[in-house]
């Protein structure tokens, strides 16, 4: 009966070492900003709107004098299709900067996820934003087939994108 408890013991502890390894190894949850990017790319405070940080108040504190700087993404991105994927498949681009896709393989038509609807950048579906006469928002969509198709995003944000063609063939554009 001793040689029993002692066998119980030894697996709890090797069990609960396993799971305390296993979460160690685990990545850190990642924090969002307000505007749903990670808190680690939304370097900037932009609640207000202006990119600009609130000017700073007295109040009996005592600052580092630490400098961050912030790293400056391209205006300007090319992503290539080749039939079978997107290249590269994510990008990093500048609010207000463009992405400009190309098809060496044909026709494409790079829409916003989700698929069917195309929602995801501008909350329009796909039915409403490629109808004829519409006069919202710019669609994250092509909203129709093509070799060639640019995009300029002026919404931070990470958004996924696939060929309505193919829609398991897509890719992300990170704004920032």
């Amino acid at each position: 009966m001793k040689n029993i408890w002692i066998w119980v013991v030894l697996v709890v502890i090797i069990i609960g070492g396993g799971y305390w390894y296993w979460q160690s190894q685990q990545a850190p949850a990642m924090t969002m900003s307000d505007d749903g990017t990670p808190a680690a790319v939304d370097a900037v405070d932009d609640s207000s709107g202006t990119g600009t940080s609130p000017a700073p108040t007295n109040s009996g504190t005592v600052s580092a004098g630490v400098t961050a700087s912030v790293g400056t993404a391209p205006m300007t991105a090319t992503v290539t299709y080749n039939g079978g994927s997107f290249s590269p498949s994510t990008v990093t681009i500048a609010k207000g900067g463009t992405v400009t896709f190309t098809s060496t393989a044909g026709a494409m038509w790079v829409a916003s996820n989700p698929h069917p609807v195309h929602t995801g950048y501008d909350g329009t579906s796909r039915d409403q934003h490629c109808a004829a006469g519409y006069s919202g928002a710019a669609p994250f969509d092509q909203c129709s087939s093509g070799t060639s198709f640019s995009f300029i995003f002026n919404k931070t944000g990470s958004w996924g994108y696939h060929n309505h063609l193919s829609p398991n063939i897509g890719g992300t554009v990170i704004v920032q």
